[in-house]
């Protein structure tokens, strides 16, 4: 009976679409779908979205609180608010002596030094007239030097009070060693100021390095009042939908893990990549399955396209991210995100060079064919006009106007003397080169060859230019999974709850004591522990990842290595070091195994806590019969050089199935994508129903 199955549901909100995917977990069916975003209440498409899916599997309404067994949630909301720089007005307390923290922040300077002469220092997140300092001094062992000051902190309060500033983040020094000077802190804010949302920097990131971690505080703070909002929205029409019947509800974290939204709202810095990361391990996971273990991941949505690196099936991870303008040194899967979306701009710079992006007309108002009140040429116009995608989205429910894309393209070609066709090829161009180049950027820049990848493109938009990206970067070729728009979606079914923590424990390799390591490690694993036990996983469930960054004495970075599972033995420290050698030595082309004076000093150590959850399987599909021609649907005229249109056939993705080959020039389409084939390119389905794509061999 439908009022007893058990549906798991992950939802992917974007600018454009919000996405979603169902799992049966006694059936194993997979059901996707979407629907246009709401970005002026991103709840009212969450909620639409639930009721659409339901729609598809015959559940009713009523019988929704039993059907539901969890919903996974992947959000933009804190990515969107750094990315606007809508950071609301802040607080800063720091140690007393340190009032200057963010000023001096950082030597270096973007693209390098030869850029000093015009790089402008941007504003800080906390201007220093709004910066207050309270004495006390804890050593880098957590010693107390001199006892924290009251009443100092008291004066504190009340002068945020009296400006009525509500969010403040406190950061002092060496808390990270000892929290109790922050926590105290933090008890008088509570009492003198207790409308005031606070974020100490011993729980938002227990590591070393005091401007990182101060803004890394300063962004969890800033972005607190309006993920818990968001999160609070949805959790009361989530409980309004199911009758009060509580459905475990998650949010995508961007270290790859998922946390429930009671306690995302205490760490809500956790989830500023929380859409992106979902795509990146969805992907990750249908490429493994398909045979891939080394890919490129390139999620191209109507707002931006985000791009990511899987080794050995698991997408690569970071400490060293930014979002904006805004370091976040959390752990987060390691995404580099440039404005190359559908909606994307096209302008001309004051030079007269057309420009794409990073400008975004998103969904409301949108690209000019969305008839919904947009005025700007953007990459999705240029797609219609050149006959790439068909003139509707969504199998029909979105039609497009052809007419008002040709009108505003029309008018851009003349400003730049081109033929209309030329000029919609050409902002398609740029948009493909600027993929190009966030793909060299997490290849190349850090010493991998691009050309041993094979590309999987998702989302509604990153299928469009895969040809030519092909071609720009010599990729070996490109995985296109079934429904693609919905990888996103998809990816929030296939992620464990997962929680990090971090202590700082500087100390020389020589000089380790493995009982005082083993007590620290201990530490953290209690903390991810009990954290799994309020996530309501049984202690047999649990499963604890240790790891440790290292450098070379007198380095200023780390490299994260793995600790293995067991006693932490002098053999078992030794193991680690020879990780960080190789590992060091494949980042920078040389190590110093065999070079004593050259001491490796550990510096942090870390747990992740895993509560594991129960993984969609992907099925092999069965060989259709008969040829492709089974798959057409008719035939468009398609420009795909720029200066003429070509009869190219078109084919529907649903009718295609293992073993069949397509050449270009071809046009394949499905509900929420894509895949415009270029002349000289093939398609093979593999038994997945994935379309793997590359060019033609030529004599």
């Amino acid at each position: 009976m439908s009022g007893q199955r058990r549906i798991r549901v992950g939802i992917d909100t974007g600018g454009t679409f919000t996405d979603v995917v169902a799992f049966d977990e006694q059936t194993g069916e997979l059901v996707s779908t979407k629907i246009a975003s709401t970005p002026a209440d991103p709840a009212q498409g969450f909620l639409a979205g639930i009721d659409k899916v339901l729609d598809i599997l015959a559940i009713p309404r009523e019988q929704a609180s039993r059907a539901l067994s969890a919903v996974c949630h992947g959000t933009t909301v804190a990515t969107n608010q750094l990315l606007e720089g809508k950071v609301g007005v802040l607080g800063f307390i720091a140690s007393e002596g340190y009032e200057f923290i963010l000023e001096i922040a950082r030597q270096s300077v973007p693209d390098g030094y030869g850029n000093s002469y015009f790089w402008v220092k941007p504003e800080r997140i906390v201007p220093a007239d709004r910066v207050r300092t309270v004495g006390g001094r804890l050593d880098y062992t957590g010693a107390e030097v001199r006892p924290f000051d009251e009443a100092g902190a008291i004066e504190i309060a009340q002068w945020f009070k009296g400006k009525g500033i509500d969010t403040i983040g406190v950061c002092l020094l060496h808390s990270y060693a000892n929290p109790a000077h922050e926590q105290r802190m933090r008890d008088i804010l509570a009492t003198v100021h207790p409308s005031a949302v606070v974020s100490i920097s011993s729980e938002v990131l227990r590591e070393y390095r005091e401007y990182e971690r101060s803004m890394t505080t300063l962004v969890d703070a800033a972005v607190k009042p309006k993920v818990a909002g968001y999160v609070g929205a949805i959790t009361r029409r989530l409980d309004a939908l199911t009758e009060g019947h509580e459905v475990p509800f998650y949010v995508m974290k961007s270290n790859g893990g998922v946390l429930s939204a009671a306690e995302v709202v205490h760490q809500p810095i956790t989830t500023v990549l929380s859409g992106p990361a979902a795509g990146a391990l969805g992907a990750a996971m249908i490429a493994a399955n398909a045979g891939f273990a080394q890919v490129l991941t390139c999620d191209g949505g109507g707002t931006s396209t985000d791009v990511s690196v899987v080794l050995d099936g698991e997408p690569t991870l970071t400490t060293e991210g930014t979002v904006g303008a805004y370091p976040s040194k959390i752990p987060m899967i390691d995404v580099v995100t440039v404005g190359a979306g559908g909606g994307s701009i096209a302008w001309i710079s004051p030079e007269g060079a057309l420009k794409v992006g990073p400008k975004s007309a998103g969904a409301d108002p949108g690209p000019l064919c969305y008839g919904t009140g947009g005025a700007e040429v953007t990459v999705t116009d240029a797609h219609l006009v050149l006959g790439r995608i068909p003139p509707h989205l969504l199998g029909g429910e979105i039609p497009l106007d052809n007419a008002a894309a040709r009108t505003g393209l029309t008018k851009l070609a003349a400003e730049l003397g081109l033929e209309l066709a030329a000029c919609a090829s050409g902002v398609l161009e740029i948009s493909a080169w600027n993929q190009a180049n966030a793909l060299r950027q997490i290849t190349v820049q850090r010493g991998l060859d691009v050309r041993e990848f094979t590309l999987t493109t998702f989302g509604g938009s990153g299928s469009l230019l895969l040809c030519r990206l092909i071609d720009i970067l010599n990729l070996r070729g490109v995985l296109v999974p079934p429904d693609p728009g919905n990888v996103s979606a998809f990816g929030l079914l296939t992620v464990d709850v997962k929680n990090d923590y971090v202590q700082t424990a500087v100390a020389k390799h020589a000089e380790l004591d493995p009982v005082e390591v083993s007590a620290s490690f201990a530490a953290l694993t209690g903390q991810a522990a009990a954290a799994l036990d309020r996530e309501g996983f049984a202690q047999s469930r649990h499963r604890f990842l240790r790891s440790a960054d290292l450098r070379y004495f007198g380095q200023a970075f780390e490299v994260r290595v793995p600790v293995a599972e067991g006693e932490l033995t002098r053999s078992a420290l030794e193991a680690v070091a020879l990780a960080f050698h190789d590992a060091h030595r494949g980042l920078y082309g040389y190590d110093f195994r065999d070079q004593p004076s050259q001491q490796v000093e550990w510096v942090n150590l870390r747990v992740s806590g895993i509560g594991p959850i129960r993984r969609p399987e992907l099925r092999r599909h069965d060989a259709p019969a008969g040829d492709v021609e089974r798959a057409r649907t008719g035939t468009r005229d398609v420009c795909f050089d720029g200066r003429r249109y070509l009869p190219t056939p078109l084919y529907w993705r649903a009718d295609l199935g293992p073993g069949d080959l397509l050449t270009g020039p071809a046009v394949i389409e499905e509900f929420g994508s894509t895949v415009p084939l270029h002349p000289g390119f093939s398609a093979r389905v593999d038994d997945y129903a994935n379309l793997l794509i590359s060019r033609e061999a030529t004599a």
